[in-house]
C-alpha cells in the first residue's frame, strides 16, 4: 500500500483529520457502510454492547468495561469526545490508541476513503467515521473479546450504528442537540431507539415517560426484549447498586450496567461478585471527580446540558451540606440552551462564579453567560481563563485554602483543565475534540 506523502507523522495526521472535522458533522450511516465494507467489515468480528443516551453513556461504558475486565476479558472501549488526547477515544484494556497507531490507521483508511468517494465527494468519510473505523480495526487486531461502543450523536443515523450488538443500551433521554435530533423528548427518543436491533435485548435507564413509550414501541416493532431499570430496581434509591462514582444518578447508571451484565451472565462469567468488584473499580474522569490542588479541594464535573444541570443541582446541594460552605465555581459552556439551566443551578449554591470560554468555536462568550446569570445571584462574578485559574499543575488562583473549587460545564473545559493540572496526559488536542 502506498502512503500519502502528506501523512508522514502525527502532526500531519492531525492536520488531515482536522481538515475532515472542519467540513462539519455528516449525519447518516450510508458513508460508514461503504467504509466498513471497504475494510472488510471489522465491526462484525467482535461482540458489541452499543450505548446511546443523552447523559450517562460514558459512565455506563466505563462501568461495563470494568466489569468485563474484572471477569478476565479483553475489552475494547470507544467513546467520544476525548478530554485531552485523541487516542482516549479508542482503548483496549484501557490502553489508549497511540499516536503511531493513529498515523498507521489513517494511512490505511485513506485509499479506501478515496475509493468509496471517487464518484461522489459527499461520500468521503468524516472525521468521526475515520475514528469509528479505527476503533473497529483496533478491536479486531487486538483480539478483543467484547467492544463497548458509545454513539457519537443520537443513534439511528450515528456512524456507530453499523454494528449488530448483543445488547443495546439507552441510558437516558433529555433535550440536547435539538437542532439535529428534534426538539421533543419523543423525537429524541426515536433517534436513540434507532440502535435497537431485531431480536436483541435493549436495556433502558430511568427514562421520561414520553421517551420510554417511544423506545418500547420501537422495541416491539423489532421483537426486542426491553429490560428496564425501574422495573428491576424500583424507585427507592436504597435498592440500587453502589459504585466508585458519586451521586444518585451514578447509582442509576450502575443499575443499567448491572442489567447489561446479566445479559452475559452465564456465557461470560459475570456473577454478582464480578459485577460488584467491577463497579467499585470503574473509573471515568470528569464525573464529580475529586482531587486537590494548591491546598484546595477540587471537583471536576462535566454537566453540559439541561438534564445534566438537574443532576448538578443535586450534587451542589449535597456539597454545601457536606462542607457547610458555598463552593467557588469555574464554568464555561457551549450555547445558551445549555448555559441557562446550568447557571441557574450554579447560582443557587456558589459563593462566586468565574466564567471561562472553552477553546471551541461554539463556546458561549462572556456577555452571553453574564446575561444568563439570575439577578438574584449576589456573589462575585468574574471573567477568567483556564490558564489564569490554573497557572500551573500545582496552583489554583481562585478561592481560599478552605474553599472547594468546582469546575463544571462543557466537557471540553474539563479537558483543558486536566491538561494543565495533569501534564502527564500530554498536550491537549483541542482542535479535534468537538465531535
Amino acid at each position: 500500500m502506498s502512503v500519502d506523502p502528506k501523512i508522514v507523522d502525527y502532526a500531519a495526521t492531525q492536520e488531515y483529520l482536522f481538515s475532515l472535522k472542519a467540513k462539519g458533522v455528516k449525519f447518516g450511516i450510508d458513508r460508514m457502510r461503504l467504509l466498513v465494507a471497504g475494510i472488510g467489515h471489522p465491526e462484525r468480528a467482535t461482540p458489541v454492547v452499543h450505548i446511546a443516551g443523552t447523559n450517562g453513556k460514558g459512565s455506563v461504558a466505563a462501568m461495563l468495561e470494568a466489569i468485563f475486565a474484572e471477569a478476565g476479558w479483553r475489552t475494547g472501549l470507544y467513546t467520544s469526545p476525548h478530554l485531552v488526547k485523541l487516542g482516549e477515544r479508542v482503548q483496549v484494556g484501557r490502553e489508549l490508541l497511540s499516536e503511531a497507531e493513529i498515523v498507521a490507521f489513517t494511512n490505511e483508511l485513506l485509499p479506501v476513503a478515496e475509493a468509496v468517494s471517487r464518484g461522489s465527494p459527499d461520500d468521503h468519510p468524516s472525521f468521526f467515521e475515520f475514528m469509528t473505523a479505527m476503533a473497529f480495526l483496533q478491536f479486531v487486531r487486538k483480539r478483543c473479546d467484547i467492544a463497548i461502543i458509545e454513539t457519537g450523536l443520537g443513534g439511528r443515523l450515528d456512524a456507530t450504528n453499523v454494528v449488530d450488538p448483543e445488547v443495546a443500551v439507552i441510558t437516558s433521554i433529555g433535550l440536547d442537540h435539538c437542532d439535529m435530533l428534534g426538539d421533543t423528548l419523543e423525537q429524541i427518543a426515536a433517534e436513540k431507539a434507532g440502535i435497537i436491533k431485531a431480536g436483541k435485548p435493549v436495556v433502558i435507564g430511568r427514562l421520561p415517560a414520553e421517551g420510554e413509550a417511544v423506545v418500547r414501541r420501537v422495541a416491539a416493532e423489532q421483537g426486542a426484549r426491553v429490560i428496564s431499570v425501574r422495573e428491576e430496581f424500583g424507585e427507592e434509591l436504597a435498592g440500587y447498586p453502589t459504585t466508585a462514582f458519586e451521586g444518585d444518578y451514578q447509582r442509576w447508571n450502575a443499575a443499567t450496567a448491572v442489567l447489561v451484565a446479566r445479559c452475559f451472565e452465564a456465557k461470560w462469567k459475570l456473577d454478582d461478585e464480578v459485577v460488584k468488584n467491577g463497579l467499585e473499580s470503574a473509573r471515568w474522569p470528569g464525573r464529580w471527580q475529586r482531587t486537590k490542588i494548591g491546598g484546595r479541594d477540587l471537583i471536576l464535573d462535566a454537566s453540559h446540558n439541561p438534564e445534566g444541570a438537574g443532576v448538578l443541582d443535586a450534587q451542589l446541594r449535597a456539597l454545601v451540606a457536606e462542607t457547610g460552605r458555598k463552593p467557588v465555581v469555574v464554568t464555561g459552556v457551549l450555547g445558551a440552551a445549555r448555559a441557562r439551566p446550568l447557571l441557574e443551578a450554579i447560582s443557587r449554591y456558589a459563593a462566586e462564579i468565574h466564567l471561562v470560554m472553552p477553546q471551541q468555536s461554539r463556546a458561549s462568550g462572556f456577555e452571553e453567560l453574564e446575561a444568563l446569570i439570575p439577578k438574584t445571584f449576589l456573589g462575585r462574578v468574574t471573567r477568567a481563563t483556564v490558564a489564569g485559574v490554573f497557572p500551573d499543575a500545582v496552583t489554583c488562583a481562585v478561592g481560599g485554602p478552605d474553599d472547594t473549587v468546582v469546575v463544571t460545564g462543557s466537557i471540553y473545559l474539563l479537558g483543558e483543565v486536566m491538561a494543565r493540572i495533569e501534564p502527564g496526559r500530554g498536550k491537549i488536542e483541542s482542535r479535534l475534540q468537538d465531535f
